[in-house]
């Protein structure tokens, strides 16, 4: 199949394929500051040997099982020993929509409301949207902004937040299997040419936080005692 670079990304590369999907190479290359691996991180800082293949090995592993529970995602199929992933067609939101599901109170939410919880508090499947903007830091932004800026409409956000928990629970679940806690995690999400809402991207280490026993299990790590 015909396959042309239509975006060089940070950590995968998308193909346009003559079927009218896309096709995404997963990188070895990893955000990160000074050659220390950090998925909050807005460039490349180095590169680590095998991480974008067990990345598409865990979004397989993931989108598989969400297809299978009937929620919308553009994951068609994969190819682990070309390290790509068949996907289709998908608008993001806006210039790109980052949604967090989040369990504990930790990290920038913490940060931002301390004087309304202790860090570690459990939340229910609190669910918070930001924009991708490097420069403005990921700024928030609620339901009534996203509808009145006509990013998406009302019921596109109550599918979008209903998918969210949905999925955070399959993945949250899947891991407390394995004597993981997850705290939080990170989605994005497109449309549809009918603007039906879809799980788009990938699900890998990089984008959960999670603990064993109450310590923080790095994304590395992370992906070990998955695959163990």
């Amino acid at each position: 199949m015909e396959k042309k670079l239509v975006y060089t990304g940070k950590t995968k590369d998308v193909f346009a394929l003559d079927n009218g999907n896309f096709l995404l190479k997963f990188k070895d290359d990893c955000t990160g500051k000074d050659g220390v691996f950090d998925p909050g991180e807005n460039a490349v800082g180095l590169t680590i040997d095998g991480v974008g293949d067990v990345n598409l090995r865990m979004s397989i592993y993931f989108f598989e099982k969400i297809n299978a529970a009937g929620i919308r995602t553009h994951y068609v199929s994969a190819d682990l020993n070309n390290t790509t992933m068949e996907v289709l067609p998908a608008k993001v939101f806006g210039k790109g929509l980052e949604v967090i599901c989040r369990y504990k109170a930790v990290g920038s939410f913490y940060r931002r409301y301390s004087d309304y919880c202790t860090e570690g508090q459990d939340l229910p499947a609190y669910v918070e949207t930001t924009f991708k903007n490097d420069e403005k830091g990921d700024p928030l932004v609620t339901k009534d902004g996203l509808v009145d800026l006509g990013v998406m409409t009302g019921k596109q956000y109550d599918d979008l937040k209903a998918m969210t928990q949905a999925i955070t629970k399959i993945v949250a679940d899947d891991l407390k299997e394995k004597g993981l806690d997850m705290y939080d995690i990170k989605f994005e999400f497109g449309y549809d040419p009918e603007g039906n809402v879809m799980l788009i991207d990938e699900i890998a280490s990089g984008n959960m936080r999670v603990y064993k026993d109450g310590v923080y299990v790095d994304p590395m790590t992370l992906n070990k005692l998955f695959f163990a």
